[in-house]
């Protein structure tokens, strides 16, 4: 029986996951079961999710299945482009060098701020009066 020829990569920003499989095929993209222009909406989103196979030309050559769950849609879509980029990276490690000059191997560690007690939120405090 003929093996499953697939690469993984996990991608994540803010507390968006996605899980990446990079599989043979001629650039089909699946998000979470659905098409890739109906999950994603907006032209940036999408430009943003395939960077990677565009930056090294790899568009044509894989069909990409992603689940991707948590956080909004713009985090989820940075969340893809990393994932791609990772598993681009167990399919050749010879695109590293071009990976990481884009930038699309460094994980953006900005999550949102807690809220802290004796304060309205994050940052912002309650009103004071001096008398």
């Amino acid at each position: 029986m003929a093996d499953l020829v697939q690469y993984y990569g996990t991608g994540r920003r803010k507390s968006a996951i996605a899980r990446v499989f990079l599989r043979p095929g001629s650039g089909g993209f699946t998000v979470n079961g659905k098409p890739f222009e109906t999950y994603f909406v907006t032209e940036q989103q999408r430009v943003s999710a395939k960077k990677p196979l565009v930056a090294s030309d790899t568009g044509a050559t894989f069909d990409v299945l992603t689940t991707v769950r948590g956080g909004g849609v713009a985090a989820q879509a940075d969340a893809v482009k990393m994932g791609i980029a990772r598993a681009l990276l167990e399919f050749n490690v010879e695109l590293r060098k071009t990976l990481k000059a884009e930038g699309f191997l460094t994980r953006d560690a900005r999550i949102k701020e807690r809220k802290k007690y004796g304060q309205k939120g994050a940052r912002k405090r309650f009103q004071f009066s001096k008398r």
